[in-house]
């Protein structure tokens, strides 16, 4: 959920991932060079190959992937239906339905909880639920979601979208600072096996630190041999185009994240160009 401006409408999401604004990008150029005159047809070509590898691949994806559940479609549609021009949290940050974690993203998600066999999973940063839900109904009985959310009105608007799903109950929401929330469930000795990261990005290390704890982790949140999913870590290419100039608050916060992580012994980790970045990770 990277910092940007606020939307100027409703409506299509804009491209916020590496391929679709890449995609936009080569659509772009394509469009402008369309009436050059004398242009060089092998050079038309290989821009029209381009723009369809490039433009038509997160579609693909997409469709190659198992269905979504009506409820989480449901939630999906009702994001993306809602007016969030003027909606802000109490960070001031710009709320806008690109914060969902949508239909890959949380098929995979579904899939790592029923791979790992998780019964308690942590999500740090919940916007609208849809990940919520999605790690929800892969759970068996007995199983629980804790997502931390920063906001009243949108746990509120996340609550009405689990209500009217089977697996909603199983979602327990903290409304507040997570760093707060974070600190009580550890203090209670709470530990889960797969926790979900996708709060503020400057928040990312003390999030990380508190999951995993000091030393051999008996303080920290994360259970015994449990999966650590960390979401935006290409945050739309900045990390690695973007000097410390030009790039924003957020794409230097995930850039030192991602190379703190790379350098931490504590932990082994992939990053999995999905969406805008998708960083697992465990303790070693």
């Amino acid at each position: 959920m990277p910092d940007r401006e606020p939307p100027t409408s409703p409506g299509a999401a804009r491209p916020v991932t590496p391929v679709g604004i890449a995609a936009a990008l080569l659509c772009s150029v394509e469009e402008r060079l369309h009436d050059v005159p004398d242009l060089d047809e092998g050079i038309r070509a290989d821009l029209r190959r381009a723009v369809q590898l490039i433009d038509g691949l997160e579609g693909y994806v997409e469709a190659c992937t198992s269905s979504a559940s009506d409820p989480l479609t449901a939630l999906q549609r009702r994001t993306a239906d809602a007016d969030w021009r003027e909606r802000t949290n109490r960070a001031g940050l710009h709320l806008e339905q690109e914060m969902l974690s949508g239909h890959v993203e949380g098929r995979l998600l579904a899939m790592l909880v029923g791979l790992t066999r998780a019964r308690n999973v942590l999500e740090i940063g919940m916007f609208t639920g849809y990940s919520s839900l999605a790690m929800a109904e892969a759970l068996t009985d007995g199983g629980r979601v804790v997502a931390c959310e920063l906001d009243p009105a949108t746990a509120a608007f996340a609550r009405e979208c689990f209500d009217a799903s089977p697996a909603g109950h199983r979602i327990q929401v903290e409304i507040g600072a997570a760093a707060t929330t974070l600190a009580r469930l550890a203090a209670d000795g709470q530990r889960f096996d797969l926790v979900f990261i996708d709060a503020d990005k400057s928040g990312y290390a003390g999030y990380l630190a508190a999951v995993l704890g000091s030393g051999d982790g008996s303080d920290g949140l994360l259970a015994d041999g449990g999966l650590v999913c960390v979401d935006n870590t290409l945050l739309q290419g900045q990390p690695w185009t973007l000097d410390s100039g030009t790039a924003s608050v957020d794409g230097l916060a995930i850039a030192e994240f991602n190379a703190a992580v790379a350098s931490d012994p504590r932990v082994e980790q992939v990053l999995l160009p999905l969406r805008d970045g998708l960083t697992l990770l465990r303790r070693t």
